[in-house]
């Protein structure tokens, strides 16, 4: 059976744990692999390499960097199909969601391209008689990240990108479930120029993670998954004086007013609800329809959406999405279905008991809806994480805005309507992180920033875009005079600025 093995300082690596880890093929349910499971010393092992790769890396130019940044990019477009296979031979996303996946990760590589003007510091001549003072943004040191299952090519990217293209060299541990295309990634980075010790890859579970987080080499951790972990990584990471940024759940919600294009508003909730299983944290599980009128009408449509959906394998070209991710994970969301029944929501579509032929085993399941949803029911008010739409009927604009305003997370929410005024006071108003204006998943664009608000973000810094370098660099202020001749007493004196 085939090993999953760290890489570190350029290379491959098994590790000495003796602790290994199932990788399934979520089409089967079968084993396909085995993944090594870091311990303390393997971890200790890849900072080692990342401390010393780190001298000669931060002091190599930005437009140095930038060019392996160039060539990784390269590599990474000319092998888009064998990542894309491998990630949904892994995760079970259909194989056109893995490309995507590989894209927006791309975006920020492209991004972090940019790096010898991002990084620029800024200048003030004159700022006294004689004093310029001009500031530099500087690498951290080695940073980390851990990423979650649901996006193994994206989220690291989004992270490593930046980090690695201000200076800073680089540990990452990916999610086990999925462990492949990290690897790979790191291989491709290898061959674009990259030097050994710069990117490094070890997997593991708590172990591996609280190894980070506690390792005094490390300056700088990057993190997506649940909340709970999130709360955890944060505060143990920054009681061991590292700077933090802690993504977490979320429960985006849609708001549908009266005047919204109904057809397109749809269309929009059904793949943004279903599309991955369900496994993002910027999906849309929550419909809002403003009035019972618009709620009735988006449910008839919606159902003869939702029966028009194909669930199928990762490799079937003409499937809307594939398995989730584990049994464990199957079993959850199935779990919430009942749930949500036993709390008194109705449910109008039952995705449990969905068998592929020829695939019983695989962690298949069909798409559900519920109406009738409240707040301060369990399944509204967590995160379900699977195929699974929600509809919370409200008879205001006011009442609608409510409910992602007053809810645990904060990550993403979407209005639909053709009024603009009613959108611009939305966007104002609404206490969420990420706004879509008839955008189901407003995930930005690589050159702005990607970030939550309440439970779904822990720290001050959101991830890629300005905010990315700002968190990926310190700010080192010099001020400087060339004085003419003697300065003689006024060495005693501190220098005005006026």
């Amino acid at each position: 059976m085939r090993t999953i093995s760290h890489f570190i300082d350029g290379a491959l690596v098994p590790g000495d744990s003796g602790r290994f880890g199932d990788v399934f093929d979520p089409n089967t349910g079968q084993v396909q692999a085995q993944v090594a499971l870091a311990s303390t010393e393997d971890v200790n092992r890849a900072v080692e390499a990342a401390a010393r790769a780190f001298p000669a890396w931060s002091a190599t130019n930005p437009q140095r960097r930038a060019r392996v940044m160039f060539a990784f990019k390269a590599l990474v477009e000319k092998h888009m199909d064998e990542l894309a296979e491998l990630l949904s031979s892994e995760h079970g996303k259909v194989v056109a969601d893995s490309r995507g996946d590989v894209q927006r990760g791309l975006d920020v590589v492209e991004f972090a391209c940019g790096i010898p003007h991002l990084q620029k510091g800024e200048y003030t001549e004159g700022a006294g008689p004689g004093i310029d003072v001009y500031s530099m943004r500087q690498p951290i040191g080695v940073g980390a990240g851990i990423t979650p299952f649901n996006f193994p090519a994206m989220i690291p990217m989004w992270m490593f990108a930046v980090a690695i293209a201000c200076g800073n060299t680089f540990v990452l541990k990916p999610s086990e479930k999925d462990p492949s295309v990290p690897v790979r990634l790191a291989e491709l980075f290898m061959e674009a120029g990259g030097p050994p010790g710069v990117l490094n890859v070890v997997h593991g579970d708590k172990v591996a993670v609280d190894a980070i987080l506690t390792h005094p080499e490390i300056r700088g951790v990057s993190f997506v998954g649940s909340s709970d972990i999130a709360q955890y990584v944060y505060s143990t990471g920054t009681a061991h004086g590292k700077r933090v940024q802690a993504m977490g759940g979320a429960k985006n919600h849609g708001i549908i007013l009266p005047d919204a294009n109904m057809d397109q508003a749809v269309k929009d909730i059904v793949g943004a609800a279903f599309g991955s299983a369900g496994e993002r944290c910027m999906a849309l599980p929550v419909a809002v329809p403003v009035g019972d009128r618009t709620a009735d009408a988006f449910i008839e449509r919606m159902s003869e959406e939702i029966n028009n959906l194909r669930v199928g394998t990762s490799t079937d070209p003409d499937a809307h999405y594939g398995p989730v991710v584990s049994a464990a994970h199957k079993a959850k969301i199935e779990n919430y279905i009942e749930m949500g029944v036993n709390e008194g929501a109705d449910l109008l579509i039952d995705g449990r008991g969905l068998v592929m032929q020829g695939h019983e085993d695989g962690f298949f399941i069909g798409p559900s809806l519920f109406d009738r949803v409240e707040p301060g029911m369990k399944t509204y008010d967590e995160e379900i994480f699977g195929p699974v739409l929600q509809i919370v009927r409200a008879e205001t604009l006011e009442e609608a805005v409510s409910y992602p305003t007053n809810h645990q997370y904060g990550n993403g929410v979407a209005l639909f309507t053709s009024n603009g005024r009613a959108a611009r006071a939305f966007a104002a108003k609404v206490n969420v992180g990420m706004v879509g204006i008839n955008v189901p998943i407003p995930v930005p664009v690589s050159y702005h920033t990607f970030g939550g608000w309440k439970r779904s973000a822990f720290g001050d810094t959101n991830q890629h875009g300005p905010e990315g370098v700002r968190f990926w660099t310190k700010i080192k202020t010099v001020t400087q005079r060339w004085p003419e001749g003697d300065i003689g007493d006024q060495a005693f004196v501190i220098p005005t600025m006026g």
